[in-house]
């Protein structure tokens, strides 16, 4: 009775919380009188009845619906329902977690429904390395990315498919491609190296870019974080593994689909640069603060009080004030009234001019011609664009009993939001595999992409718009009097010219772009006593070219510089591994080995030539590079090979599907090491418990459907240390001439010496890694966490260790230090509402990583305490991208206090005020004034550039069926950076002195004594930091990342047209982001990028 009592009231609690939640959300399906949903006039049979489970429990929110139609309801709090159909209806019965069911209703008989567990999910596959496991088996962590759970979103890329993983930091390319963002996994866990994870496609380890991969030909992606999971890829998966499995055909009649997603980019994030009134204003008020700002009589500081050695103002009030704003009478006063050092009125000269010259306009005839005529240009406008961008897909799918096939064509064209930035991609899939006996599979899978990529780069670099074009003034020209470009926009010479990227663009022929064949070929046999064998090879080539021509009618354009740059380059790599699997079981008893021989080839030829002083031609090209001056020119070439060999083996034990042990153990060889240890030994084990299948847990059962606890360890290796080579010697050219003589003749030789020392005794760079993990499973799989813990320690990182002088080195590759990463991740999947005409589904991750350097060099002082780095920013106990800096307190505001205070360390207010932090080396005056004295002793912890934790969150609402919303958001937080925009020093290379813009600003003045902005031209304390400080800033952020609008067509209007399914999608990316970072993008640091897309996905 009392089991009973506490079933009951464990029913009653979860039915009162379902029913809150529908209240919450869909206040129309609790209130209505009956559950009953009437859509037409034809019923006669009224059918009831109650759905259980297998166990007998009722099962509350199960949908029952008519097939077909439109009427449907769902079952109440005892799983009871009444519903009125027509005779010779088909209900149809479901609830998630369950498979569905369904029944003809001939007569009004009450039915008793038992819904049977949907077994699919609970041995759903999972892709791990070399082979699969059914999702309930696993001893490690991994997790499972279903595309098309995301696929209405129309990613644009695989780094949009893989946000939101837990654990997995993914970064932001604001670039056209879009598709070179960072991918992170649970910390950086190397010094030398910041190695990303591990990509494997279609069971391949796959060494190209993932612009490569079309996202609409992926079927799924798993993801392999801890060292069990990964181990069995030992040398290359110390920083996680991604494999990524693409589509293939299914049983049935050819399926074609058919898809295209228009859409607009634009900037969504800059700094902005003032337009012509800011930019009058900012000028006016630099020149105020750089030559008039002084100490007045009262003791503080103001505009129009900086003297001359006699005491004589340098310049009156009101020097720089546009008269504009003044009478007429005023503006006589204003133009002779020049104090010491002003500049007075030319004979007949307006006030305007007058006022443009003191403005300094008179550096450019040009600029001073547009002001007093009022023409301007918004460079904004010039630089960024409403970018249009096209992504067209193709593909036909089907299966036979003996073949499977998948074919696909992908077409991309895309314009960045700054002018020039283009991508351009072809690419096409083709999967076939064959059955050709009884015991033997063959397949192939050929994956093939030319794109062009990449900022189109002009002389000034891929940066010009930011450096160059949006400096311009508002009153530079764009365009000369005949309306061609203007090559100079600020001057009309070459001499603080500005930049006009339109003009060079007509001078310049630029090419860059790849083209690459992935394939993979593979063969399985059948063996007897459940052994398989297989063979796959992946064969991968790639072709990189590079073409930069300037024309030699680009006017002013240097001899030396005139040419053209041409580069080349092959890539050809190869990976194959023979596999023998033997799956069992017996009785109660499950067992899985695999062994697997490995090896790999990489091989790499480039040339380059810059060919100098040469005058091509528009009809010529490149076609006359042999005429370039051979002392002005040059060339280049580059040979690179490496191989690698593996050797590995794992094995699963499962005992009655609720006891697990995976043991995996690897040897690696790799030709990159030094001749002593070229050879490397990788393992792991991982055990889980599915606890929910003990005994003691039956009583749960009604509510908790799975718990499984997971622990693993194991060792995973790293090998990327950027030049193969820089294990060995390497001679090099002395750079002068030897004279010997030999049988009376004198001869000339050019020297050697050996440049770089062997390290024959580099090793493996090693990552150890404990994971402890729970997965859980709630009424009937409506909520899912899964929750994992992990500590991993690297070791022997592959480092440059300074020598010392008299060895004649600078240095040595070497194993040194130690870095350990710890944290924890947990994914949260719910639905909370489901029922026929509404559901909503939450998925929430979250992640927390801290990591720490533990060691560097071995390097200690006559205290024993190990030496930190400060050179590189690496210090024992803190973690890698630590901010170790000075601290600021604000600005020294207008105060006697501030006054004198400032004025002992040379600084004014307006200047920023720095902490300091370490007084035993200050200066003491006789009087007992102490006066700081900066240096690293004043330097403290501010925090760390990557960001600790990440979460993110997506809600999926379905609206009457056929219509879906979702909306997704990401954030990381708890990271910083140092930037110096706060010091307000415009003007480096006499930016501002000769009329160049400047980003729109914040800064401190006599009359807006703001704490958090200097002055124009702030300058630090003169006692060791003159040339100012940087502040440090919160970098943390909430991105609302994606907001997608489907609506699927009715099958009632698609069949007519003998089309199966037309989806329609609209999509923002980007949408807003919540951030205290002021310059920019909080991501990104700079720009970011906003667009809006529109989709259609047809299916026949």
């Amino acid at each position: 009775m009392k089991v009973d009592s506490v079933k009951n009231n464990r029913r009653a609690l979860f039915a009162l919380l379902l029913c809150s939640g529908f209240i919450a959300s869909h206040p129309l399906t609790v209130f209505a009188s009956s559950n009953e949903v009437q859509a037409t006039q034809q019923q006669n049979l009224t059918v009831s009845g109650v759905v259980k489970d297998n166990a007998g429990e009722p099962v509350i929110g199960a949908s029952i619906a008519v097939k077909g139609g439109t009427t449907g309801t769902i079952s109440d709090i005892d799983g009871k329902f009444s519903l009125n159909v027509a005779k010779g209806a088909i209900l149809e019965v479901s609830f998630i977690g369950y498979k569905t069911q369904e029944f003809k209703i001939d007569s009004s008989k009450s039915l008793n429904i038992v819904l049977k567990d949907d077994t699919e999910m609970l041995d759903e596959v999972v892709v791990v390395g070399y082979g699969t496991m059914r999702k309930k088996d696993l001893t490690g962590s991994v997790v499972q990315i279903n595309p098309t759970k995301i696929a209405d979103q129309n990613p644009t890329s695989v780094q949009d498919v893989l946000r939101g993983t837990p654990g997995l930091q993914i970064g932001y390319d604001a670039s056209a491609k879009g598709s070179d963002a960072s991918i992170q996994l649970r910390g950086q866990n190397s010094l030398g190296t910041n190695a990303s994870p591990m990509i494997v496609l279609d069971g391949m380890p796959f060494y190209g870019e993932l612009s490569e991969i079309n996202p609409d030909d992926i079927a799924q992606i798993d993801v392999l974080k801890d060292a069990s999971s990964a181990a069995i890829y030992g040398a290359k998966a110390a920083a996680g593994v991604i494999i990524i499995t693409t589509k293939k055909g299914k049983e049935g009649k050819p399926v074609i689909n058919v898809s295209a997603n228009l859409s607009v980019v634009n900037k969504s994030d800059y700094r902005d640069y003032y337009d012509a009134a800011g930019y009058l204003k900012f000028h006016q008020d630099w020149r105020k603060m750089y030559y008039t700002y002084g100490q007045g009589e009262d003791g503080l500081y103001g505009y129009y009080q900086a003297k001359d050695g006699n005491g004589n103002v340098l310049y009156p009030e009101g020097y720089f004030d546009d008269p504009r704003t003044m009478s007429e009478s005023d503006q006589q006063k204003w133009m002779t009234n020049v104090g010491a050092s002003g500049i007075g009125p030319s004979e007949g000269e307006t006030a305007l001019n007058l006022f443009a010259r003191r403005l300094q306009f008179y550096n450019s005839p040009m600029m001073m011609d547009n002001f007093l005529n009022g023409r301007m240009v918004d460079w904004n406008d010039a630089t960024f664009r409403t970018g249009f961008n096209q992504d067209y897909n193709a593909s036909i799918s089907g299966a036979t009993e003996r073949v499977n096939y998948y074919f696909s064509l992908g077409y991309v064209n895309n314009e960045g939001a700054v002018q020039g930035n283009e991508y351009n991609a072809f690419r096409s899939n083709m999967k076939i595999n064959a059955k050709i006996t009884d015991w033997l599979e063959v397949g192939a899978n050929v994956n093939f992409q030319d794109r062009s990529d990449g900022d189109i780069q002009v002389s000034l670099g891929s940066n010009y718009w930011d450096a160059n074009m949006l400096r311009n003034s508002p009153y530079a020209s764009m365009y000369d009097e005949d309306g061609n470009y203007e090559q100079y926009p600020m001057s009309g010479l070459p001499s603080n010219g500005g930049y006009n990227y339109y003009f060079d663009r007509q001078y310049y022929d630029l090419e860059k772009g790849y083209t690459v064949l992935n394939t993979i070929f593979n063969a399985k046999i059948t063996l007897p006593a459940g052994f398989t064998y297989s063979f796959n090879i992946a064969p991968r080539y790639q072709w990189y070219y590079d073409r930069y021509w300037m024309s030699a009618d680009l006017p002013d354009a240097s001899a030396s510089s005139r040419g053209v740059n041409r580069g080349w380059s092959k890539n050809f790599d190869y990976n194959l591994n023979n596999t023998i699997t033997w799956d069992r079981t017996f009785g109660d008893h499950h067992i899985t080995a695999t062994l697997v021989q490995e090896a790999e080839e990489h091989r790499y030829w480039s040339d380059n030539i810059n060919a100098r002083n040469i005058t091509p031609s528009d009809a010529l090209g490149f076609h006359y590079t042999s005429g370039a001056n051979k002392s002005q020119s040059s060339f280049s070439t580059n040979d690179t090979h490496y191989t690698a060999a593996s050797y590995l083996g794992r094995l699963f034990y499962g005992l009655k599907d609720r006891y697990m042990i995976t043991g995996t153990f690897r040897r690696d060889g790799y030709s990159g090491f030094g001749a002593n240890n070229p050879w490397g030994n990788f393992g792991s084990v991982g055990v889980s418990w599915v606890f929910s299948e003990e005994k003691f847990m039956s009583a749960t059962r009604d509510w908790f459907d799975m718990g499984k606890l997971r622990l693993s360890w194991g060792t995973n290796g790293n090998r990327e240390f950027g030049d193969v080579y820089s294990t060995l010697a390497n001679l090099a050219l002395a750079g002068g001439n030897m004279v010997y003589y030999q049988n009376g003749n004198s001869n000339v030789v050019n020297p050697l010496y050996m440049s770089r020392l062997a390290a024959p005794n580099l090793e493996w760079e090693k990552t150890k890694a404990w994971n402890v993990g729970l997965d859980l499973s709630f009424f009937n799989g409506r909520l899912t966490a899964n929750m994992d813990y992990y500590f991993k320690k690297t070791t022997d990182m592959i480092m440059s260790q300074r020598l010392p002088n008299f060895s004649g080195f600078g240095s040595i590759m070497a194993n040194l230090g130690e870095v350990q990463n710890q944290g924890f991740e947990i994914a949260l999947n719910s639905t909370n509402i489901q029922n026929k005409d509404f559901s909503w589904n939450t998925s929430v991750g979250f992640s927390i990583n801290k990591n720490k350097i533990n060691h560097i060099y071995y390097d200690y002082d006559e205290n024993g305490v190990e030496k930190d780095d400060t050179s590189n920013r690496w210090f024992i106990g803190q973690p890698i991208g630590t901010i170790w800096y000075y601290e600021t307190d604000g600005v020294w505001q207008n105060t006697p206090e501030d006054i004198k205070a400032a004025a002992l360390v040379g600084q004014k207010p307006g200047d920023p005020k720095v902490v300091n932090n370490y007084t035993e080396d200050d200066q003491i005056l006789e009087d007992g004034t102490r006066i700081p004295v900066y240096n690293d002793n004043d330097k403290v912890y501010q925090g760390t550039t990557a960001p600790p934790i990440y979460w993110n969150m997506r809600n999926d609402f379905t609206l009457w069926k056929d219509l879906t919303l979702s909306i997704s958001l990401y954030s990381y937080m708890g990271h910083k950076s140092r930037a110096g925009y706060w010091l307000n020093q415009e003007n480096g290379g006499s930016q501002v002195t000769n009329g160049f813009n400047v980003a729109a600003k914040e800064y401190w003045t006599p009359d807006n004594p703001t704490n958090d902005y200097c002055r124009l031209e702030a300058v630090g304390p003169n006692t060791g930091l003159s040339g100012g400080v940087d502040k440090v800033y919160n970098r943390s952020f909430v991105r609302l990342d994606d907001i997608t609008i489907g609506y699927t067509l009715p099958k009632k209007w698609t069949h007519k047209f003998m089309v199966d399914r037309i989806r329609l999608t609209a999509t923002c990316k980007n949408v807003c982001t919540i951030d205290g970072w002021e310059y920019g993008d909080p991501e990104t640091g700079g720009l970011a990028t906003r667009s809006f897309n529109f989709g259609i996905n047809v299916t026949l």
